[in-house]
């Protein structure tokens, strides 16, 4: 369940993004959860975990890619028309790899670029959040998600 959500989000969207997105077996794995939803803005969270690492104590680019497309996606169908639109697939996503994301929680931050009929393109953007430290960029992405 969301730590904060702004009202205007439909409610079937906030139903979707939850049993579709951070509902989705891959999510739940890797422990993917609600920060902040609002209208073409969204802010997920992941807890570090050593099961999401590559080497020592640094999170996975995969891992990483993984939290941006989610991110990317819920931002996309926060704002859609719940009767004629019925899913939706990740169609392009490129990304720049800043710093590496080391023991701690990452914020993915995804905000609606542009919203066309079929076509969503949204930026997200990755925080490192260790304990006692300033959050750092870690990565910085740009999506498109096909509405079908």
């Amino acid at each position: 369940m969301p730590d904060q959500t702004v009202q205007t989000v439909d409610p079937r969207a906030m139903a979707m993004l939850e049993s579709v997105l951070i509902g989705s077996p891959v999510a739940r794995a890797l422990g993917i959860r609600f920060g902040r939803v609002e209208i073409d803005h969204v802010e997920l969270l992941l807890p570090f975990s050593m099961q999401n690492i590559t080497v020592g104590d640094m999170v996975h680019g995969g891992v990483i890619a993984t939290l941006i497309d989610v991110a990317g996606a819920a931002a996309a169908f926060t704002n859609v028309d719940q009767e004629t639109v019925k899913g939706g697939a990740t169609s392009s996503l490129s990304i720049q790899y800043l710093a590496p994301a080391k023991s701690a929680t990452l914020r993915a931050v995804a905000d609606v670029v542009r919203r066309g009929r079929r076509q969503v393109v949204t930026e997200v953007a990755v925080y490192a959040e260790a304990e006692n430290e300033r959050a750092a960029l870690c990565a910085k992405a740009l999506m498109s998600t096909a509405l079908l």
